[in-house]
């Protein structure tokens, strides 16, 4: 079999040239070896309708086997002288012909330096596509997180509007001045609590003292 790789041949029919003349070869192989079968069953059944034949049948085997190897030889020789001929002349694509998708690499010829300016390129694209793929992802995160927000501040705000009209409902006046001087109130609570938690501990290191 030949060793030649025969890549655009196999490009254009879509499986190697060496494969097909295998397929060939064992496809012509067995028909040898089942027309011999066939051979062998004739002869056993015109030998038994002879009377008095001493031919036995491992005998005829041994002749079919030995005639069998004879004719394997002058077929692979053949063969070999066939795969040659169908090799160079039928599934062979001249150096001078070039396949329809591969027409545009004579249009558009490129070295291999001007390949691999183009592979880095591709290259430097991916990476910047990856980026921007992970950057709109951090982007479409943050404008949800924001969605959020905007949302609590929302309900925060329908709350400070129900509070004022309460307040203006009971006369507790502007909401702003009301909180206002709730929180004053508050700190003030605060500082009373702090007080008396102090006075508390100081009365309580009292005692132990006493």
């Amino acid at each position: 079999m030949s060793v030649d790789p025969m890549a655009y041949e196999t490009q254009f029919f879509g499986f190697t040239p060496q494969t097909c003349m295998l397929r060939v070869y064992i496809a012509f192989q067995d028909y040898l070896f089942e027309m011999m079968l066939v051979v062998e069953g004739v002869m056993l059944k015109k030998l038994d309708g002879i009377p008095g034949c001493k031919i036995s049948p491992s005998q005829i085997r041994k002749c079919t086997e030995k005639f069998l190897l004879f004719m394997k030889e002058h077929f692979d020789k053949l063969f070999a002288k066939m795969e040659e001929v169908l090799l160079q002349l039928v599934l062979n694509i001249p150096k001078n012909v070039l396949l329809p998708e591969d027409r545009v690499q004579e249009q558009y010829p490129y070295s291999k330096e001007e390949f691999q300016a183009l592979q880095d390129e591709l290259q430097q694209l991916q990476q910047q596509c990856r980026a921007e793929a992970a950057a709109e992802q951090a982007l479409r995160a943050e404008l949800e997180e924001q969605e959020a927000v905007k949302a609590e501040l929302e309900k925060i705000l329908q709350c400070f509007d129900g509070l004022e009209n309460i307040c203006r409902e009971h006369g507790a006046g502007n909401f702003k001045e009301s909180f206002a001087l709730l929180t004053q109130s508050s700190k003030k609570l605060q500082d009373v609590l702090k007080d008396v938690e102090e006075k508390s501990k100081k009365m309580k290191q009292h005692d132990q003292l006493m």
